[in-house]
């Protein structure tokens, strides 16, 4: 566990009350809103999850610091879902039966998934800030879940417009063995070869395997001209350090939500040129997105990664929702929030029926920015590429 990660377990143990009492004298009669973080402090997904719970913190200070919204202070109280489901349920149930029902943070659509599943009974509301599986806006929609960061279908529709200016011809794919990485894989064998691109490998790798040599072995062997790479967290980290070792970052890669700024600086230059969707940079050109970084960059001396900036757009989404309700009951709040128009730090953005957030979407580069590596928006794309809501979605 980082000192970071120490810092907020520590804090999670108990609310942020000097946040809340600095607010005391503006919301004294003011029912506080109570967020619940889950997120993964340790495991695969621990350098992401660092990063989301430093998102969510700031937009909970930020708010605090502002008198609150709509005069209710905000509290908040985290927990480490260790990066598996079920550790995730654990802690997300006591965190709402605790009394802290606004939950958010975790970063694998399986502990999202998990948690969707039981948040009438604990009478909470979640707001997935990660996590991309269509599902969870699709056939697992859910009247008390939102999604304020990109779905894989939004992604990879973007991707798929992105990929017709690709020279490359003939592909190999690297994924994740998991619910996630296979829907990935198969979107992109799909969408190459209607494309009349060839691919000639597809290979699916058990969640925490540290040795890629052989996978390696067998990308090379394919003789490809790039490689689609949809792994995360630890995975990703080791996957393409030990691609640069072996002498594959010859070929083009292209990840599926791979090229965070976690991952780039943890693994040298073996990224440069690598491009991917981008979930969020600190470069989007909107108001609001100016002043959430220029605040952090006044906190943290640097401005906010994806992962970051994620997180802050979700923790708004519940701000939003509890400004329109005028209430901080999650029941009422989940209903505010459906067709909500308002802004973010994408610019104007619409709750879809589904409870997917409809924002713009953005391809980048890894570069050298100044004296490191980052990854750097080229390209924006609206939202008309999108597909519409999964009829699948009951709601």
């Amino acid at each position: 566990m980082t000192h970071f990660g120490k810092k907020l377990f520590r804090l999670g143990a108990a609310t942020l009350l000097s946040a809340a009492l600095a607010t005391a004298a503006q919301a004294a009669d003011q029912d506080p809103i109570r967020i619940g973080a889950v997120s993964s402090i340790t495991g695969v997904f621990a350098q992401q999850g660092e990063e989301v719970l430093r998102g969510i913190q700031f937009a909970v200070e930020e708010a605090n610091a502002g008198g609150g919204i709509a005069g209710h202070p905000v509290e908040l109280k985290t927990a480490d879902d260790e990066s598996t489901p079920e550790a995730g349920r654990r802690v997300a149930e006591k965190l709402a039966r605790d009394g802290f029902p606004f939950l958010i943070g975790p970063i694998s659509s399986s502990i999202s998934l998990t948690l969707s599943q039981s948040l009438e009974r604990w009478d909470a509301l979640y707001v997935a800030v990660a996590s991309k599986l269509d599902d969870l806006t699709g056939k697992a929609c859910n009247a008390r879940m939102f999604r304020t960061n990109h779905s894989d279908s939004m992604d990879l529709a973007m991707m798929g417009k992105w990929l017709e200016r690709v020279e490359a011809k003939k592909f190999a794919v690297i994924a994740a063995d998991y619910t996630w990485g296979h829907g990935s894989a198969e979107f992109f064998e799909k969408t190459a070869r209607a494309q009349g691109k060839d691919v000639a490998e597809t290979l699916y790798v058990p969640m925490g395997t540290k040795d890629f040599a052989p996978y390696i072995a067998q990308l090379r062997a394919a003789d490809v001209d790039a490689i689609w790479v949809a792994m995360v967290g630890r995975d990703a980290i080791g996957f393409v350090k030990q691609a640069k070792a072996f002498g594959l970052t010859d070929r083009q890669l292209i990840g599926h939500a791979l090229i965070f700024n976690y991952l780039v600086d943890a693994t040298g230059d073996a990224t440069a040129g690598v491009w991917g969707n981008i979930g969020y940079g600190a470069g989007i050109d909107t108001p609001r997105n100016k002043a959430f970084v220029e605040g952090f960059r006044q906190k943290y001396g640097r401005v906010p990664t994806e992962n970051e900036g994620q997180a802050y757009n979700g923790v708004q989404a519940i701000f939003e929702g509890v400004r329109l309700a005028g209430s901080t009951e999650p029941e009422a709040v989940s209903t505010a929030l459906v067709g909500a128009e308002y802004e973010t730090i994408y610019g104007p953005a619409t709750m879809r029926r589904d409870h997917q957030l409809v924002i713009p979407n953005y391809v980048g580069q890894v570069k050298q920015v100044g004296d490191r590596l980052q990854p750097v928006v080229e390209l924006s794309y609206q939202p008309s590429i999108y597909p519409p809501a999964s009829k699948e979605c009951m709601l």
